[in-house]
C-alpha cells in the first residue's frame, strides 16, 4: 500500500491552494517573466506562469513553502500548462521536459524541507496535469461541428511526455485536474497508465473534474455520475471536483461523487465566483465554514483550494476540518 493511502485511512489530507492567485500578487513584469535566459525571446511571455519555475524559481518555491507553512500535506507542481499542446501558445514546446522537471524539483525540495522539520508528518508532491487549451469532444468552430482542434493520440503523446518528466522530477502523485472534457482526461489516463507499466512506477493518480455551471455538467456534457463511471477504470487514488464553482455551489455535486465513488473523494473549490474585476471575494472564514460542512457530512478525504485561495484560506480550512473523520468508502452492491 502506498504511504499516502495509509494516511488517508486515518485522516483527511490537505491539498494546497491557488498557484496562479499567489503569482498574480507579485505583479510580475514581462522582463521578470523572461529573466536573463529569455531576455531576447521574440514572443511575449508575460502570463506564462509555468515558465517561472525556470526564470523565477525562488518565487515559486516560496509559494510552496507558504502553503506548507499553512499546513498542506500535498503541494501541486507549477505545471498546469506544461504540455506541448499548451506551450505552443508561447512557441515553447521544446521546453516541456525542463519545465516539468524544474517545477517538480522545486516542489520536492519544499516538501522535503517540511518533512524533515516535522518527520512525523510527511509531505507529498502532486504533479499538476491540466486539461490543455484544446478539447477532443467539441468543435471550436460553430460552423463546423465535426471539426476537432486536436485528436486523442496527439494528446496521449503530450501527456506522456509531461508525466515522464514529472516522474523524473520526483512527484509522488499524478493529479489530472480541472477536467472539462472527459476524453481529454481519458487520454491523460491512457498515457499515465502506459508510462507506469513501462517504467514500473508506483505513483497513484488523482482525478479532479470541473462542473461549469449549475446544470451540474462538465463542458463536454457529462453529469458527475457519468464522469465518474467514465474514468473509474483508472482505479484512481481519488476522484473529485475543483475550480469553476465556489464551495457552496459545489456541494450537491461533491455529495453525488461521495455517494457513487468507490475511491477517495477530493474537493478544491474556488474562493467563490469571480467578481466583475475577475477577483475572488470569499473570505477564509466563509469558505472554511462551507468546506467544513462537507467534511462533517462525511463527503471528503482530501480538501484544498483552487482559484482565489491563499495560505490564509487553507489555514482556516485546516483549523475547521482537521478534527473531522475522513469519508468512509462505501461498499457498493
Amino acid at each position: 500500500m502506498h504511504k499516502i493511502e495509509q494516511l488517508l485511512n486515518d485522516r483527511i489530507l490537505f491539498l494546497d491552494g491557488a498557484m496562479g492567485t499567489m503569482i498574480q500578487q507579485h505583479k510580475l513584469t514581462e522582463e521578470q517573466y523572461r529573466g536573463e535566459r529569455f531576455a531576447e525571446y521574440i514572443h511575449p511571455l508575460k502570463g506564462n506562469n509555468d515558465l517561472l519555475s525556470i526564470t523565477q524559481p525562488d518565487i515559486i518555491k516560496q509559494i510552496h513553502l507558504d502553503f506548507l507553512e499553512a499546513g498542506a500535506d500535498i503541494i501541486e507542481t507549477n505545471t498546469f500548462n506544461s504540455t506541448s499542446v499548451s506551450m505552443a501558445d508561447y512557441y515553447m514546446e521544446d521546453l516541456v521536459e525542463e519545465l516539468n522537471i524544474s517545477a517538480a524539483k522545486l516542489a520536492r525540495e519544499a516538501a522535503d524541507q517540511y518533512s524533515q522539520k516535522t518527520p512525523q508528518k510527511q509531505r507529498f508532491v502532486a504533479g499538476s496535469i491540466g486539461p490543455t487549451n484544446k478539447t477532443t469532444s467539441l468543435s471550436p468552430d460553430v460552423n463546423n461541428p465535426g471539426f476537432r482542434a486536436i485528436d486523442f493520440d496527439t494528446l496521449v503523446v503530450a501527456y506522456k511526455q509531461q508525466a515522464r518528466a514529472l516522474a523524473k522530477g520526483g512527484v509522488d502523485i499524478f493529479l489530472i485536474e480541472t477536467v472539462f472534457d472527459t476524453l481529454n482526461c481519458k487520454a491523460a489516463i491512457f498515457a499515465i497508465l502506459e508510462l507506469k507499466d513501462e517504467l514500473k512506477l508506483d505513483i497513484p493518480i488523482m482525478i479532479s473534474g470541473t462542473i461549469t455551471d449549475a446544470s451540474g455538467r462538465t463542458l463536454s456534457g457529462q453529469t458527475v455520475e457519468a464522469f465518474w463511471y467514465s474514468i473509474s477504470h483508472a482505479n484512481p487514488l481519488s476522484v473529485g471536483l475543483n475550480c469553476a464553482l465556489g464551495a457552496d455551489q459545489m456541494r450537491p455535486f461533491i455529495k453525488e461523487l461521495s455517494d457513487k465513488a468507490w475511491c477517495r473523494v477530493s474537493a478544491h473549490p474556488n474562493a467563490g465566483l469571480p467578481n466583475e474585476f475577475g477577483e475572488y471575494d470569499e473570505t477564509p472564514e466563509s469558505m472554511s465554514a462551507v468546506v467544513g460542512e462537507f467534511a462533517s457530512s462525511g463527503f471528503l478525504n482530501i480538501v484544498g483550494g483552487c482559484c482565489g485561495t491563499t495560505p490564509a484560506h487553507l489555514k482556516a480550512i485546516i483549523e475547521r476540518v482537521e478534527t473531522e473523520k475522513p469519508r468512509v468508502i462505501p461498499i457498493l452492491v
